[in-house]
């Protein structure tokens, strides 16, 4: 019977931590710090420096929750966008990729999820007081809703448009509109996909 290999405890505990990352199993996990092992000291290093820097210079922005270095993020910060309209999205990626587009002008906020009670995620856990922070400020006009077609943004939605019939009656509800194929997240829709869909937006 051969002897069976045991694998050095700071191994082992380095494969432990990178299997908890999106995508990456036990053996993915091994085989990536395998690969780390392999690199120069300098490299490796450098890797971990970058890791400590992410987390010491980014925080969320306070007005949005989207990532940012400055407390309140370059889009909020800007006065020349429109006050009146607020894109909200599930995760902050997707701001990035609706900026690409070129194609909003107005404010986002970021909701940190989607309501999916079979994961656990319920509306306490989503940033609806600030939503209802921003829009008692009395500037938005119109809330558009960036958040996919998976069954958990429809729940969302239909969340989002309850809260504002009950609670904000006069602030117009719209969604991003065709383009988006059903059980698609917007962070994987292409950007002319995604630009017509905030072209040809809809009521909610």
């Amino acid at each position: 019977m051969a002897a069976q290999t045991t694998l050095p405890a700071p191994l082992v505990e380095l494969v432990e931590q990178l299997a908890k990352l999106p995508g990456l199993g036990p053996k993915s996990a091994l085989k990536v710090a395998m690969t780390l092992l392999e690199w120069p000291r300098s490299r490796a290093d450098s890797l971990g420096d970058g890791i400590l820097r992410l987390r010491e210079r980014l925080c969320l922005c306070s007005r949005c929750a989207g990532l940012s270095e400055t407390p309140v993020c370059p889009v909020c910060a800007d006065p020349t966008r429109r006050p009146e309209e607020l894109c909200l999205v599930s995760q902050w990626d997707s701001v990035m990729l609706l900026e690409e587009t070129a194609q909003f002008g107005g404010y986002y906020l970021v909701l940190g999820g989607l309501l999916d009670p079979l994961e656990g995620v319920t509306p306490g856990q989503l940033r609806l007081d600030a939503l209802r922070a921003r829009l008692a400020e009395g500037a938005v006009t119109e809330c558009i809703l960036a958040l996919g077609a998976t069954l958990a943004a429809e729940s969302t939605a239909s969340h989002i448009k309850n809260l504002l019939a009950r609670e904000f009656p006069g602030v117009r509800l719209t969604r991003l509109a065709q383009g988006i194929p059903l059980g698609a997240e917007v962070k994987y829709v292409d950007k002319e996909t995604l630009s017509q869909s905030l072209r040809f937006r809809q009521d909610l």
